[in-house]
């Protein structure tokens, strides 16, 4: 168990006290300081997230265990806090699906491929989404203004994303059609 994967833990332990602070029904002052700390946990659950991969690549600790559980840590936590604001009102809920089924459809895509001998490596669209949708989260929390609108812009960067991973991974998804398989573009 090397840092990074200690890290990556980390951010899985990290989630439910975030979702204690978020979901903590408090009146009046209090409610603020919860939010407060609700944010203090989640934005260290999120550089977490970067400081995990920087880590592994930088030191060589890259493991099969850390390419696994990495890519499940996060989207448990945004995941969690999507749903949890949902709960509270405070975002829609179609937000939440587009950003949770995106997750979902490129992680099933990512686990078929790599089945198949086929890395779809993560993207600079994919880094850029994740850190729109950790500001929009926190934003949302503290009650920013144009939070809502940070959510929707995030909510665009999924979709744009998720359609370059679909594009990525078409040799995956319809390997049989012309100009998706490597063989046949060789033979042409």
């Amino acid at each position: 168990m090397n840092l990074p994967n200690k890290l990556t833990l980390l951010r899985i332990i990290l989630v439910p006290i975030f979702m204690f602070f978020l979901l903590f029904n408090s009146a009046g002052e209090s409610a603020v300081y919860t939010r407060y700390l609700a944010v203090a946990v989640f934005s260290l659950a999120a550089v977490t997230d970067g400081l995990d991969g920087y880590i592994a690549r930088k030191e060589n600790l890259v493991t099969r265990f850390g390419k696994f559980i990495d890519p499940l840590a996060d989207k448990l936590l945004i995941s969690a806090a999507l749903v949890a604001l949902v709960d509270m009102g405070e975002i829609s809920a179609w937000a939440a699906i587009i950003i949770i089924g995106r997750e979902f459809a490129i992680t099933g895509l990512r686990v078929v491929a790599a089945a198949d001998g086929i890395v779809i490596s993560a993207s600079k669209l994919g880094k850029y989404k994740t850190t729109l949708q950790i500001i929009a989260i926190i934003a949302i929390i503290i009650n920013l203004p144009y939070s809502l609108v940070l959510l929707w812009l995030a909510v665009l960067l999924t979709v744009i994303s998720g359609l370059d991973y679909l594009w990525k991974g078409r040799k995956v998804i319809m390997p049989n059609v012309k100009g998706n398989n490597d063989a046949e573009e060789k033979n042409n």
